[in-house]
């Protein structure tokens, strides 16, 4: 089984994207979290939805699909800890890595769905260094993704392309 992660700054399409490319995925657990208790996060807070993040993800790996579409993971939560608290706990960083991350540039509106915190030019620019830090630091193979939404879904399409023509 591989498994490829979308990741990036808010607002970036990876959501609808993860739905959009026809194989099974895991939708993202932050979000969901965020919705029932609010966004005024804590460090507590965010162990807890890697961990729920965690928890989903090994759900949808026992089914074993040949393919698994992350909509995130906790390297999207390292990334989230170092813009609201300028430190990442090692816990975030340990936990299993995708086969790809697909790294989704802020080149595309930013909307307010209620759950996100970084929609000035400035702060949204700073997150999405962050998460391609995070990213570096973790040593993953990445692949960016930018343009407009058809050309983002053709670049996805094609990476996840790659990925899966390495099992041959």
């Amino acid at each position: 089984m591989r498994t490829v992660c979308l990741h990036g700054a808010e607002s970036t399409g990876k959501t609808v994207l993860a739905g959009r490319l026809g194989y099974p995925w895991v939708p993202e657990h932050g979000r969901a979290y965020c919705e029932r208790h609010g966004t005024g996060l804590v460090m507590a807070d965010l162990l807890a939805i890697a961990e729920g993040q965690a928890a989903e993800n090994r759900k949808a790996m026992a089914a074993a699909p040949p393919l698994l579409v992350l909509d995130t993971d906790q390297l999207m939560t390292a990334a989230w800890a170092q813009m609201l608290f300028g430190a990442v706990p090692e816990a975030l960083m340990a936990y299993p890595k995708a086969d790809l991350y697909l790294l989704f540039e802020p080149d595309v509106p930013w909307f307010d769905d209620g759950t996100r915190c970084f929609g000035e030019h400035e702060k949204r620019m700073r997150f999405a260094a962050m998460a391609e830090e995070v990213l570096v630091r973790a040593k993953v193979p990445f692949v960016r993704i930018a343009g407009g939404w058809e050309r983002r879904e053709r670049l996805a399409r094609a990476a996840i392309g790659d990925l899966l023509a390495l099992e041959v």
